[in-house]
């Protein structure tokens, strides 16, 4: 039902730049990283070490020494072996910690970068894609990054060590072993691509899936009330059949990659033993290099295996990488300027800021906003507005009516600095909007949507949402000054009632009331309403009506309204047709005029009156 989010641009090989970036996360925890380190080359060493003690104990038994030449190889032996047991313990336990400490770091990060987006970057990415980002796909990350990069360095380290020492015991037989390495680097660079691009697909339909998950759940009720599980069932169907195509896929590469390394090991192994073997009988190799020769050939390539392993691991996280370090690096198309950062850094203690003055440098009252000639339009080229003009005053309500799609939405999102405009230019008192602190702005905004969202808690918590010092008091007084103090005291637990998922344990008009009081608690400057009566019962919106002379006192307010009854007592309404000003009055002056909103508001109240008498449902019929 709607198109698949657009994938960012990826390297198509493993790209060391990027995984250099990604290890930087890892740096601040270096108190877990250099012991991490020790553990992975002490390993490395045990295990090189163990076949020399091998041939040790061989060499001195067929000497002739017997039994009781053991001891000092066993000996050896049990000292690698502790030494082993001590470097794995020191392994899992930095790893472990390293994991999720970057995990916790990474996820940390992205989530903080999704709070600075600008809304134009969630028009076109669905909720559960995202959150596929900021959980599986930074575990992943965090996983191959404390693991994959420490099982690398004790495999390398293990495979030069294996190397020195079979050139040293035997260099013409050690190259012989040697020689199955170029074969492996080969196969490894034909496997790489394949790997790294059925990877990234399968990160790909996961985040479709999981964006699928989210939404089918957000929509449960609609799609029941609709009969609509079996379509449902089959559109989702589409998308893990991807999902599993892609995943055998990478799967079976896997399977291909892994066994070819394990046969050259094997073929390295019989190349030892081939060869090894006439050495021995000419007397110009001992038994005990010819076995530390086999069990080397063998070793040898479980860190080959470890790396291929690894390697295999990293080019799936790569894809997560680049997802998780493309969020990271996305730079908020809406953001302070250098120079209002500078300005906050300076008068960043409001000790020093003399009074009145906001931390930005500029006055903190907002007294006037206007709209001077702008233009508007979204990514996909659509014009919403152009050569827009309006002023508006402190202590005004500015009213918007018209048809969908005519740019009321769009006038109050560039009001309140969620869009800025392709043209011209939005002023504060005479300042660009772009010349004000963002978080500052932001701060001085109440706004109420059609659909309120209330935050898992309890009532008192959702009004205190936007003002966490607020007293217990001003949280009931605010909820007395909009009407809704009455019922939330009715409620089982009255303002310490948890209100549920979303606010699902309350009335839409109820949640609706609870916005309302969480705005005007913020004590903002700019107050908006965006069709925040069109979903709510006449007796809600009246009790609303009677509380919006207590929110609109002193501020600007701009107000959005299905039902034109809301908008009665504004300073000025204007109609909206394709982002232009058709009418601008005073509800008197405009029906005065016998213009759009004339027959607008006249439509609207026979419509209420024949619900009245007959009821909504007939009055549809």
């Amino acid at each position: 039902m709607k198109d698949e989010p657009q994938e960012d641009v990826f390297s198509s090989r493993l790209d060391l730049r990027l995984w250099g970036r990604l290890f930087r996360h890892a740096l601040p925890h270096r108190r877990l990283l250099v012991p991490l380190a020790v553990s992975a080359i002490l390993i490395a060493i045990c295990d090189a070490s163990f076949a020399l003690v091998t041939r040790w104990a061989v060499d001195s038994v067929v000497a002739g020494g017997g039994i009781v030449s053991l001891r000092l190889p066993a000996v050896a032996y049990g000292v690698l072996a502790v030494a082993l047991a001590g470097g794995v313990w020191l392994f899992i336990n930095s790893a472990g910690g390293l994991s999720n400490n970057m995990s916790h770091d990474i996820r940390k990060e992205a989530f903080q970068r999704l709070q600075e987006l600008e809304l134009a970057y969630f028009d076109h990415r669905p909720t559960g894609w995202l959150i596929s980002r900021l959980t599986s796909d930074c575990d992943k990350l965090a996983r191959i990054i404390s693991w994959g990069t420490l099982d690398l360095l004790w495999a390398f380290c293990l495979v030069l060590l294996i190397a020195v020492v079979l050139l040293v015991l035997h260099p013409v037989l050690g190259l012989l072993v040697l020689s199955v390495v170029p074969p492996l680097v080969v196969i490894s660079a034909v496997f790489q691509k394949k790997l790294l691009l059925s990877s990234r697909e399968t990160r790909k339909y996961n985040s479709l899936v999981t964006a699928s998950f989210a939404e089918s759940l957000q929509g449960l009720r609609t799609s029941k009330s609709l009969v609509r599980e079996r379509e449902n069932a089959a559109e989702f169907q589409v998308q893990s059949t991807a999902m599993y195509e892609v995943s055998i896929r990478n799967a079976l590469q896997s399977a291909v990659y892994i066994p070819i390394v394990l046969t050259l090991g094997s073929v390295a192994a019989g190349i030892a033993l081939w060869r090894g073997g006439s050495h021995v009988m000419a007397g110009t190799l001992t038994l005990g290099t010819l076995v530390a020769f086999i069990t080397y050939a063998g070793q040898f390539f479980n860190p080959i295996n470890q790396i291929a392993q690894t390697l295999v691991n990293m080019q799936g996280a790569q894809a997560a990488g680049e997802r998780v370090l493309s969020l990271l690096a996305t730079v908020p198309g809406i953001r302070d300027s250098d120079d209002v950062k500078a300005r906050l850094e300076k008068w960043s203690d409001p000790q020093s800021r003399p009074p009145g003055m906001a931390p930005d440098g500029h006055p903190a009252g907002i007294g006037r906003i206007a709209f001077e000639k702008v233009a508007f339009s979204y990514e996909t080229g659509e014009q919403v507005l152009d050569g827009f003009d309006l002023v508006v005053e402190a202590g005004q309500t500015i009213a918007l009516v018209g048809a969908s799609g005519g740019g009321k939405s769009t006038i109050v999102n560039l009001a309140a600095r969620f869009y800025e405009p392709t043209g011209g230019h939005i002023t504060v008192d005479g300042i660009d909007l772009r010349e004000r602190s963002l978080a500052w702005y932001h701060s001085n905004l109440g706004i109420v949507l059609q659909s309120p969202h209330l935050f898992s808690g309890t009532v008192r918590e959702n009004i205190r949402y936007g003002r966490p010092s607020a007293s217990d008091r001003e949280v009931e007084e605010a909820a007395g000054k909009v009407n809704a103090d009455a019922f939330i005291r009715a409620l089982e637990h009255g303002y310490d009632t948890d209100v549920g998922e979303g606010g699902n344990r309350l009335s839409t008009g109820q949640k609706q009331l609870i916005s309302f009081a969480r705005a005007l608690l913020a004590d903002p400057q700019i107050f908006i309403m965006d069709e925040a009566t069109s979903s709510i019962d006449t007796e809600t919106e009246r009790l609303i009506q009677q509380g919006l002379e207590a929110i609109f006192h002193g501020r600007i307010s701009f107000v959005i309204a299905h039902r034109l009854s809301t908008i009665r007592g504004a300073d000025r309404i204007l109609v909206i047709e394709k982002g232009r000003i058709m009418e601008s009055g005073s509800h008197r002056e405009l029906m005065a005029a016998k213009g759009h909103y004339h027959g607008l508001y006249t439509r609207q109240l026979l419509q209420e009156k024949r619900e009245s008498v007959v009821g909504p449902v007939a009055s549809v019929i």
